[in-house]
């Protein structure tokens, strides 16, 4: 878990220090304060700054120019677009106290021969920030902790295919504000199918279908993809999942993040989208439990009261042991400060009807 998040130079997101953090994280605030970001950045921090799941990003959003990772894609990933080799603009994402920590910047290399036996190889020198050399080429340094690899982008390194992680990532599941496709999550129900954990899965679905008893994924006909099907109580044919609404889909979407990402991080952007307020409050509490239960920290944004309200009353629950707390993000002139709600001053807030998104 991260006991507190620094994260400068990503985005929007020049410097945002919260110094401490609880197991559920809620996070709101208006447009354009970052709080989609603030979901990237932890994600790039739990993968280790695996340079394929930051091409997905990059696609995502739109930003990866040409089949090959280059400048001009990564720079959008950094402050004001700066390409730049001084370390103090690189991205940094982690724990304030620097014990945790990813780094990514722009670095200076040149090729160098070397002799090996009776041939020649071409060899790789990192040259410092302020290098006078004016022939050198550009590379991008993924630093985790204490250690270091780098990608020479003037290699024409295509679609990053064939590449290695050479750091072990933390495990998390990332829900943008799309559900997951049904391959996908085909492939997360088989990860946990005849376990424990496929209890949740009815038990989530319930919150909308009381009459849910079973779930597969099956294959559709004249087609590679993969979809869920149902079987109801007091009905012989299993129904099509994708025909019972968007709620029901989005339940799914987040159930099968939660107990896929045990011992990791959870992150879910826009939390409420396809659910009615009534259920709400019930998933809430299915997180909290399982949170607990499978060890993982959690990360929420929303724009919505509904999900505030669901959120506040079940972390100010009776029987809820876990910590929470909202996360408010504004943008002032620029600059992204926070206020911070623990669970009794969130109560307030909600009786009072304080704005809080």
């Amino acid at each position: 878990m991260l006991d507190s998040l620094l994260i400068k130079n990503y985005r929007i997101l020049k410097e945002l220090k919260i110094d401490t953090l609880a197991r559920i994280n809620l996070i709101t605030g208006k447009n354009n304060t970052g709080k989609s970001t603030v979901l990237e950045a932890i994600a790039i921090y739990a993968g280790k700054g695996d340079l394929k799941f930051i091409l997905q990003l990059l696609n995502n959003n739109g930003e990866y120019f040409e089949k090959e990772i280059n400048v001009r894609s990564l720079s959008s990933m950094f402050h004001d677009r700066i390409i730049t080799f001084d370390p103090q603009n690189a991205i940094v994402t982690g724990s304030t106290d620097n014990k945790k920590y990813i780094q990514l910047q722009y670095v200076k290399y040149v090729d160098e021969y070397q002799k090996s036996g009776h041939e020649n190889i071409i060899g790789k020198k990192i040259l410092p920030a302020d290098s006078k050399i004016e022939n050198y080429k550009t590379g991008f340094n993924v630093r985790v902790d204490s250690s270091s690899s780098q990608l020479f982008l003037d290699e024409k390194f295509r679609a990053v295919f064939g590449y290695r992680n050479l750091f072990v990532p933390d495990k998390f599941q990332f829900i943008r504000t799309w559900n997951i496709d049904t391959n996908t999550a085909g492939k997360l129900f088989d990860d946990i199918i005849l376990t424990d954990k496929e209890k949740y899965i009815i038990e989530a679905l319930k919150i909308i279908e009381p009459r849910t008893e079973r779930i597969a994924f099956v294959q559709e006909e004249h087609s590679r993809q993969r979809s869920a099907v149902v079987k109801l109580t007091n009905t012989t044919k299993a129904l099509p999942l994708k025909s019972m609404g968007d709620g029901i889909n989005r339940i799914l979407s987040i159930i099968l993040a939660v107990v896929n990402a045990e011992n990791g991080f959870l992150l879910i952007d826009e939390f409420e989208n396809g659910l009615h307020y009534s259920v709400q409050e019930q998933l809430w509490k299915m997180i909290f439990k399982l949170s607990q239960m499978l060890n993982i920290q959690v990360f929420v944004t929303t724009h919505s009261n509904d999900c505030i309200y669901g959120f506040e009353s079940a972390l100010n629950s009776p029987e809820n042991t876990v910590d929470g707390k909202l996360i408010r993000l504004e943008n002032i002139n620029g600059c992204i400060k926070h206020v911070e709600y623990p669970p009794d001053e969130l109560k307030i807030a909600n009786k009072q009807q304080i704005e809080t998104r």
